[in-house]
C-alpha cells in the first residue's frame, strides 16, 4: 500500500507541469477532439518515457552530457512562438497546435518522466503499475488543464491567450538558465 500511495504521489508530481502548460494552450480553444488527442499523446508518453529512461537514461546522459533542463527549455519556447504567432494572426482564436506541436509538448513535459525511469526500480518492483499511473495522472491533469484553460479564455479573452504564452516563454527560459 506504502509503494502504491509513493507511485501515485510520483504520477501526480510529474503531472503538475503537464497541467499548469496545459492550462496555457487551453486558452486557445483547442478543439475538445484536439484536447483529447493531446491529453491522450501526454499520457503515452509518460508511460513510454519512464521505460526508456530506465534502460537506456543513464547511459545517454552519461554518454551525451545532455542536459535535459536545456532541451525543455528550447521545446516551451518554441511552443510559446507557436502561441505568439497565432495571437498575432488571430486565426478564428484557435491555436493551431498540429500533430508535430502536441508531441513536442507531450515530448517536453514528459521529460522529468524519463529521469524518474532512471530509478523506477527503486520505487517499485512493479514497473509496469507505476508507468500506468503516471500516463492516468497525466492523460487527466492535461485534460483537466486544457479544458480549465478554455474556461478562462472565455473569462478574460485574448489576455489570457498573453498571459498562456507568456507563461510558456518565462518556463522555457527558466529551464535555459
Amino acid at each position: 500500500m506504502k509503494e502504491l500511495l509513493s507511485i501515485i504521489i510520483i504520477g501526480i508530481a510529474l503531472s503538475m507541469d503537464t497541467f499548469s502548460l496545459s492550462l496555457s494552450i487551453g486558452t486557445f480553444n483547442i478543439s475538445n477532439k484536439k484536447a483529447l488527442k493531446l491529453a491522450l499523446i501526454v499520457g503515452l508518453m509518460h508511460f513510454i518515457m519512464p521505460f526508456l529512461g530506465m534502460i537506456i537514461g543513464n547511459k545517454l546522459i552519461q554518454l551525451f552530457e545532455l542536459k535535459i533542463d536545456i532541451l525543455l527549455g528550447i521545446i516551451l519556447i518554441f511552443i510559446a512562438i507557436q502561441m505568439i504567432i497565432d495571437i498575432i494572426k488571430k486565426e478564428d482564436e484557435k491555436f493551431n497546435l498540429s500533430l508535430l506541436g502536441m508531441f513536442l509538448f507531450a515530448l517536453g513535459v514528459s521529460l522529468d518522466s524519463f529521469s524518474v525511469g532512471i530509478g523506477l526500480t527503486a520505487i517499485t518492483s512493479n514497473i509496469y503499475l507505476g508507468m500506468s499511473i503516471f500516463a492516468i495522472c497525466s492523460f487527466i491533469f492535461t485534460f483537466l488543464g486544457l479544458i480549465i484553460g478554455r474556461f478562462a479564455n472565455k473569462i478574460l479573452g485574448i489576455y489570457a491567450n498573453i498571459l498562456g504564452a507568456l507563461i510558456l516563454s518565462v518556463l522555457g527560459i527558466i529551464h535555459l538558465i
